[in-house]
């Protein structure tokens, strides 16, 4: 029996942009995975764990620790080769400039019936500006094109307009401050950097108001057309869509998991009802 969704998230609304089906078995029945999202599934669980501990490495050092006693951590060769590209990339000389750094901070908003939550790897101010960065372990560089049109980045920087004044002293932040930042450890000298203005906003804002309608309403949830993205969905076997999973550097840019939200709304910047 479907489950009583109280909160959406980039990772839901991308799960349903992509295709409804999906979306209704992971966040509403909550199934669990029946069938494997990559292949070999063994090296590509191995890579997402190691991404999880470099995000975590970069909170330390964003903290406050050393990047000499944080390196000791890094202790496979993945971790070794992002620490290193982390320490000396130029594109993140810029860090030590910020001042009003929150790491893996949570924001919310109300979006309808629900609340949109997201989680930052890092915001920081450099006077005026105000910067997003998230760390993405991708083994492909997607296109900008690509990363535009992604939930996440319209979702990061709308939310932070939204929900994120207590963050400017009380202040309203406007959207012409924001800046988003991907930086990809394996391609440190090419990140993809997303300004913001005040006509994106609104277009995103209303689109979110729109989908969160939509999913409230939804008396079906279709399966996607595009068979293609099939093969990267843990429950194509519900849909008989195949058995063969996808290549996970394909997989990757295709389908991210869920965000694990411990959530205390008394603790986290959000607008009230």
């Amino acid at each position: 029996m479907p489950i009583q969704l109280n909160t959406l998230s980039q990772s839901s609304l991308q799960d349903y942009n992509d295709c409804p089906r999906r979306f209704e078995l992971r966040y509403l029945q909550q199934l669990a995975y029946p069938a494997i999202e990559t292949e070999p599934a063994h090296e590509n669980e191995k890579h997402q764990k190691e991404g999880e501990y470099f995000h975590r490495l970069a909170q330390q050092h964003l903290i406050g620790i050393p990047a000499e006693q944080i390196a000791k951590l890094a202790n496979t060769e993945n971790l070794q080769r992002w620490w290193d590209h982390f320490t000396n990339a130029k594109d993140l000389t810029g860090l030590a400039n910020l001042t009003g750094l929150k790491t893996e901070i949570t924001l919310s908003a109300p979006l309808g019936k629900f609340r949109l939550v997201a989680k930052y790897d890092l915001i920081g101010f450099d006077r005026d500006k105000i910067y997003i960065y998230d760390w993405k372990t991708y083994r492909k560089r997607p296109k900008n094109e690509w990363l535009a049109i992604r939930w996440q980045t319209r979702v990061y920087r709308a939310l932070l307009v939204q929900a994120g004044a207590h963050l400017n002293g009380g202040n309203a932040i406007r959207p012409e401050q924001i800046e988003m930042v991907y930086w990809f450890p394996d391609f440190p000298n090419d990140p993809a950097r997303f300004a913001y203005k005040a006509d994106q906003f609104k277009r995103d804002w209303d689109a979110l108001t729109k989908l969160a309608d939509e999913i409230t309403t939804a008396s079906s949830h279709p399966k996607t057309d595009e068979v293609s993205k099939c093969s990267y969905c843990p429950y194509r076997s519900y849909c008989n869509r195949g058995v063969r999973a996808g290549e996970a550097p394909d997989t990757e840019l295709e389908t991210e998991a869920e965000e694990l939200f411990d959530i205390n709304f008394e603790q986290i910047g959000e607008i009230e009802f």
